[in-house]
């Protein structure tokens, strides 16, 4: 059978990767957004994520006039994967950007869990490891940066991911489904490929990143692999790549960069420092675009 995903915000830089994967893989998926995705395959339905109304209309109506022709009523959807959101800070007032993102996810996955779908995937991001969106320098408590990382951003980006990773907690623990969060990394599409010989040239310009990235492609895969992986419960999963973007080792640039912050464990090579050693682990991710792939450096 094919599995009906509803996706919110698949019209987005790291959605409409994600939702191509998830098409390519066989999954029929349902697009809800304040702007459509022109991508075949794929229905749409405009919808205000911060109005709780609008989040369990779609997700307990008809996705288009196909679904009429059965007469079977509507079908529900086996999983949701939520990734709208204001996408950082500095394009809505703080207040707004905190307000959208916490009541919009509070929204999607208390709509999702009382209409009965067991497997949800949020957004999270590596903004709340309080690195990106800093007032200044600020150092880490220790490197490399994993899921049991006591995150503490400042700014309302950030704090609302952190917020949400709560609330993805409470309705787990509530309700037994699954709730994954990703904390996603920097998205790189492949026609920014031709920005990295600047950035390995000026590691400076990706301290906030922490120099690291995912691969809008490699994202996809990894929201599968949260669809297909159930019986976790709550989860927290580092979404980035497998190494820094520097033609320098991992240790070399904490030690430039970060002097004097521990390392908990060893990194090797160019490990990345958002370590992705959980979702290698668990999900079986496999990294398909490194960035050498594409940059001569």
């Amino acid at each position: 059978m094919t599995k009906r995903v509803l996706f919110t915000g698949g019209s987005g830089k790291a959605g409409r990767h994600a939702v191509a994967w998830l098409l390519n893989a066989g999954y029929q998926v349902h697009n809800i957004d304040l702007v459509p995705l022109d991508l075949p395959g794929v229905t749409n339905l405009t919808v205000d994520i911060t109005d709780s109304g609008q989040v369990f209309n779609a997700l307990s109506m008809h996705t288009d006039f196909a679904d009429l022709e059965h007469g079977k009523g509507v079908q529900p959807f086996d999983a949701v994967v939520h990734f709208a959101a204001v996408p950082r800070i500095l394009i809505r007032p703080d207040n707004v950007t905190f307000q959208a993102n916490v009541m919009g996810t509070y929204n999607v996955i208390e709509a999702a869990v009382k209409l009965g779908i067991r497997k949800i995937v949020i957004a999270s991001s590596e903004t709340t490891y309080g690195i990106c969106f800093a007032e200044g320098h600020r150092d880490p408590h220790s490197l490399p940066f994993d899921e049991d990382y006591d995150v503490n951003p400042m700014d309302s980006y950030g704090l609302s991911k952190v917020v949400n990773e709560k609330t993805a907690r409470a309705f787990a623990e509530r309700t037994g489904a699954d709730i994954y969060a990703l904390r996603i990394g920097n998205v790189i599409e492949p026609h920014e490929y031709d920005r990295f010989p600047d950035f390995v040239a000026r590691p400076e310009t990706r301290l906030r990143n922490a120099w690291c990235y995912i691969d809008a492609r490699d994202l996809g895969q990894i929201v599968h692999l949260c669809l297909e992986k159930s019986g976790l419960g709550y989860q927290v999963f580092n979404a980035t790549n497998d190494t820094v973007t520097a033609d320098v080792t991992t240790r070399a640039l904490a030690e430039r960069f970060f002097p004097g912050v521990p390392f908990h464990r060893d990194v090797e090579g160019d490990e990345a420092l958002i370590s992705n050693r959980k979702i290698r682990e668990v999900l079986g991710f496999r990294e398909e675009h490194n960035w050498r792939k594409y940059v001569k450096v």
